[in-house]
């Protein structure tokens, strides 16, 4: 009971205040910071196939493969596999298909230049050579479809990555295969 008694008697004192807004405020940074929260919170995505307009006869025609890679864990466990899909009209798609991976802040899809390694080597190179990003990603599980900038030159880009800008690590990335 001395010890409760003491405590409350330092905290009413300037430094005891003190020490109690700062503890406050740097839980509240690191809470911004790090967001734990992401990690039991699940965004799913169901994004369709991209299809073309119907032609003439009514048939759909279908996206044909450019490259093709499965994801492989880095920071986070990931799996999942990624296609580039160019439709009939040349627009193309990054498609993320049966994405699982962990939340977190600021993730990202990356277009790069990098090679993937496996284990701690791979985690931080991605965004240390070229590299384009297609924008926040949409959730951590399912089926999402990005769109690939017009003048994207794909034969410099030979990786995607899922980044965590905020910490600068990869949670997982896919090396692109060109299909044949």
């Amino acid at each position: 009971m001395r010890a409760v008694t003491a405590l409350v008697a330092f905290l009413r004192k300037p430094l005891g205040i003190a020490l109690s807004g700062l503890t406050v405020g740097l839980l509240a940074v690191g809470l911004y910071w790090f967001q734990p929260w992401k990690l039991w919170v699940d965004e799913t995505v169901h994004d369709a196939l991209p299809t073309a307009a119907p032609t003439t006869t009514g048939a759909r025609p279908t996206p044909s493969v450019l490259a093709t890679g499965e994801l492989i864990s880095h920071e986070h466990t990931t799996k999942g596999s990624v296609r580039i899909l160019q439709l009939p009209d040349g627009t193309r798609t990054l498609r993320l298909e049966g994405l699982d991976t962990s939340n977190g802040p600021d993730l990202r899809v990356l277009v790069t230049d990098a090679p993937v390694k496996k284990g701690a080597a791979g985690w931080r190179v991605f965004d240390d050579g070229k590299h384009v990003s297609l924008g926040k990603l949409k959730g951590n599980k399912g089926d999402q479809n990005y769109d690939l900038p017009a003048d994207l030159d794909l034969a410099a880009y030979t990786s995607v990555s899922i980044w965590c800008d905020r910490f600068d690590v990869s949670f997982g990335a896919a090396e692109l295969k060109r299909a044949a």
